[in-house]
């Protein structure tokens, strides 16, 4: 990668040569933060080795904040370790990160160090690489977690929940516990967190940190290598440093964190932060580390500034289903990446890209991917993704799709909770359920369907909501899965016993209808 766009970093960093130390260590892009390496590293401070890979950035079409974010805290990442008494070697390569490593490495014959990668490629890539230095690599444990996967994954089979796992993360933490039983004496407290918002509710702005030079650089850097990507970069609000990234956590345990259980599932037309932390960009690439924001909201119920419900809920996202996903994609990879259980080979819908529709809850839900590369858990899993399985859409494209359009989406994150959970193509490895719904459930949580071309009180025909006739079709054309859930089986015996057969017509009429006009 040709150095112009390097001239920030580069008037501080002067060119190192790996032969002159005894010891290297490889960083990551998502190892960004030295507390999370181990105490020797950090007393003996050995050259660490930073790279920048165009190949990387150019296998998908990533969102140019998702660029611009991962690049930008990398840059700062790398200066701060510089300023904390650091050798520190900044490069920049045409191919991937083991290509500039054979490049800086070529005749070392010291120690080469490295972090277990949290994603399947990477790793590959990486062991590759080290093997040529034979005992003289070392490959540590990722410190990045708070679960061993190698003592968990034997567990992932059908069957399994999520909620045994985090039973057992709570004890083994002693987060939110009274000795041997849970805090308040209930496991989780979902029953109090489903409100809808209440009209004009009173909602907190949030910060949006300082945009340094080098963020610039690296946006003038990510539009002339990637025009193409997608997104826009307008939107860029995001941290790029460990101490901005405590201060976005400030701000949520301040200002939003009490208010989140309650409505951590509403939807709001023009508002798609609403009480949501947004840390996930940030535990995803290692500038906060989920002990220590685990710590926080912990904390603020004990000072009597959050609720329980809130700050259990919360927590359960981070050692509960952050954890218990990354310990599914150890043991399912890589068979899961293929993984289609419903066999739709539909392509993605064109308005994932466009944001172009007149259903309100699509339209609400991709803008905000668009423009900042974000949106919350909601608007993916029950929006976004129940619209691509009542399509009958390929769930690897919607997989492909959410990995390079979110900021936070990194393969060992985003895979399990879009093939294992929202699509269900992993057959109910990792859910009990396919996760949809009509428009019921969007009109209960949300001001969109007052908005909406679409009547969501109407069940089929040209205005009524597609949600509503698509859902039922999906019952009955995927039946046999129904059927084997015991949570869901009486879907199909409502769509049996309880619809005329003028309404199964109907719907099956305007099912067919809605997906011949659908642009792929």
């Amino acid at each position: 990668m040709p150095r112009p766009y390097l001239t920030k970093i580069d008037q501080v960093l002067k060119k190192k040569n790996p032969s002159d130390y005894s010891e290297v260590v490889f960083i990551l892009h998502d190892q960004l933060n030295l507390k999370a390496w181990p105490g020797r590293i950090r007393k003996e401070k050995p050259l660490l080795i930073f790279m920048e890979s165009r190949e990387k950035g150019s296998e998908l079409p990533h969102h140019k904040i998702k660029a611009t974010l991962v690049l930008s805290s990398m840059r700062h990442f790398a200066l701060e370790c510089h300023e904390a008494g650091f050798p520190v070697l900044y490069h920049s390569t045409n191919g991937h990160f083991n290509d500039g490593l054979e490049e800086l490495l070529e005749g070392f014959d010291g120690t080469f160090i490295y972090m277990t990668p949290s994603e399947w490629d990477s790793r590959e890539r990486i062991r590759s690489f080290a093997d040529q230095f034979g005992g003289q690599s070392r490959e540590l444990p990722n410190g990045f977690f708070l679960a061993d996967a190698e003592k968990w994954k034997e567990k992932i089979e059908p069957g399994y929940r999520m909620e045994y796992f985090y039973r057992e993360m709570r004890r083994q933490t002693g987060y939110l516990m009274d000795g041997d039983k849970p805090e308040g004496g209930e496991w989780n407290y979902d029953d109090q967190n489903r409100e809808s918002l209440p009209k004009d509710h009173p909602l907190p702005e949030i910060s949006v940190p300082e945009q340094y030079e080098i963020t610039k650089e690296v946006m003038e850097m990510v539009e002339a290598y990637f025009p193409d990507s997608f997104g826009k970069l307008d939107g860029f609000r995001y941290a790029v440093t460990r101490s901005d990234a405590l201060s976005l956590l400030d701000d949520f345990i301040e200002n939003r964190m009490d208010e989140f259980g309650p409505y951590e599932d509403a939807l709001k037309m023009g508002n798609h932060r609403l009480f949501h932390s947004q840390l996930s960009l940030y535990l995803n690439n290692g500038l906060l580390l989920p002990g220590e924001v685990c710590d926080r909201a912990i904390h603020a119920y004990h000072d009597g500034s959050a609720r329980l419900n809130s700050v259990e809920g919360f927590i359960r996202q981070i050692i509960g289903w952050r954890e218990y996903i990354r310990i599914y994609y150890e043991a399912m990879m890589p068979e899961v990446r293929d993984a289609n259980h419903f066999g739709f080979t539909k392509k993605l819908p064109e308005l994932y890209w466009t944001g172009k529709t007149k259903m309100t809850c699509m339209e609400q839900s991709v803008k905000p991917v668009l423009e900042e590369a974000y949106s919350h858990h909601i608007q993916r899993l029950m929006i976004l993704s129940n619209f691509s399985n009542l399509t009958e859409t390929d769930p690897r494209e919607l997989n492909r799709w959410f990995h390079l359009a979110y900021a936070d989406a990194y393969e060992w994150v985003e895979l399990p909770n879009v093939l294992g959970m929202s699509t269900f193509a992993d057959g109910g490895v990792l859910a009990s359920k396919p996760y949809i719904s009509n428009g019921n459930y969007i009109n209960k949580m949300s001001d969109y369907c007052r908005n909406c071309s679409y009547s969501v009180t109407k069940k089929t025909g040209e205005k009524a909501c597609p949600f509503n006739y698509l859902y039922w079709n999906f019952v009955d054309k995927q039946r046999e899965t129904f059927n084997d859930s015991g949570r869901v089986n009486f879907m199909v015996n409502m769509f049996d016993n309880k619809k005329s057969d003028e309404e199964k017509e109907k719907i099956r009429e305007s099912t067919e209808n809605f997906l011949a006009e659908l642009k792929r």
